[in-house]
């Protein structure tokens, strides 16, 4: 019950990480939002490591590395199939893969079992996964062959991540966070860095580099919603925050470490497939603070599936 607990409080934190990640990247490239976010999450764990505490053993070094690049692939992917779209079929095909990958791992390679009713739970999870992330009124567009690899690559890498968190021992408390985070650190920053520079040398300011250019559709920095296709209807720009950007993606950085060590916490106290079924369920937390905040309409479809996902923690929590 508690790993139920904290996985389904995870994935609604994930989904709040979107929420202030998607509104700094209408004013900041996604790439610069997420380096900030990778940087600041760095630094929040470097803090509390020596008050948690956590042993360097080099199998959890490995995993956390692993989980590093695959958060940074996942990322690359999913913006580039919510680019092509069409979101009303990529994103929740997305979220499903998410959980699907990591729940197959759990149940057929480390033998998981449940009750009949946890097996139900987690078909009513996948089933709220779909209706959360389905964006309904927009035009019927078959999707490219592309677009659905992309969108199959970016979950797979999601579920990836959290079974590489899985195979931490729990010795090594926040060290594969830890480890995770540098990687996502470097790698984005050496993206940012190197943007930076060509605008340099093309004569151009350093922020032509920082600065979205036009408009711009992709996902949240964190690698998991876009915000902007949340709810059912645009968001005004006068119903906007009017936040620095800055501290937008640190708030980001802040509560997407947050999630992951939920998650992480989830996973040494219960089953990989509850918690990878709970975690997909983070467009909820996106499109709740969308509609308190923002005032966007969600539509009935996400109702149902915000509903659904109420159940399907109840049941995994029992079952």
């Amino acid at each position: 019950m508690f790993a139920a607990l904290i996985a389904f409080t995870g994935a609604l934190v994930y989904g709040s990480a979107d929420f202030l990640g998607g509104l700094a990247a209408r004013r900041l490239r996604s790439i610069v939002v997420t380096a900030v976010a990778a940087a600041t999450g760095l630094l929040a764990l470097l803090a509390a490591l020596p008050l948690v505490g956590g042993a360097w053993l080099s199998t959890d070094v490995m995993w956390g590395l692993l989980s590093g690049m695959l958060g940074v692939v996942a990322i690359v992917l999913l913006y580039a199939c919510l680019a092509i779209g069409p979101m009303s079929i990529l994103s929740p095909l997305t979220a499903v893969v998410t959980a699907i990958a990591p729940m197959s791992w759990g149940l057929l390679v480390q033998g998981e079992a449940f009750s009949a009713l946890g097996y139900a739970g987690l078909a009513v999870a996948l089933a709220a996964g779909i209706l959360v992330g389905f964006i309904p009124g927009e035009e019927v567009v078959r999707p490219s062959l592309r677009g659905l690899l992309m969108a199959l690559g970016a979950g797979a890498a999601i579920g990836a991540f959290l079974i590489a968190l899985d195979q931490t021992s729990e010795a090594s408390g926040l060290v594969p966070l830890v480890v995770n985070r540098a990687t996502s650190t470097v790698i984005t920053g050496a993206v940012v860095l190197g943007m930076v520079v060509i605008a340099r040398r093309r004569g151009r300011p350093a922020t032509h580099a920082l600065l979205p250019v036009g408009a711009r559709v992709g996902a949240a920095p964190s690698g998991h919603v876009d915000l902007e296709h949340a709810g059912g209807a645009p968001t005004a720009a006068g119903r906007v925050p009017q936040i620095s950007p800055w501290w937008l993606a640190i708030g980001c950085g802040l509560l997407d470490v947050g999630a992951n060590v939920a998650a992480l916490l989830a996973l040494r106290s219960g089953d990989l497939a509850v918690v990878s079924a709970l975690t997909a369920l983070y467009p909820a937390g996106t499109i709740l603070l969308a509609a308190l905040v923002l005032r966007e309409r969600v539509a009935g479809v996400q109702w149902i599936g915000l509903v659904l996902a109420l159940v399907a923690g109840g049941m995994l929590a029992v079952g």
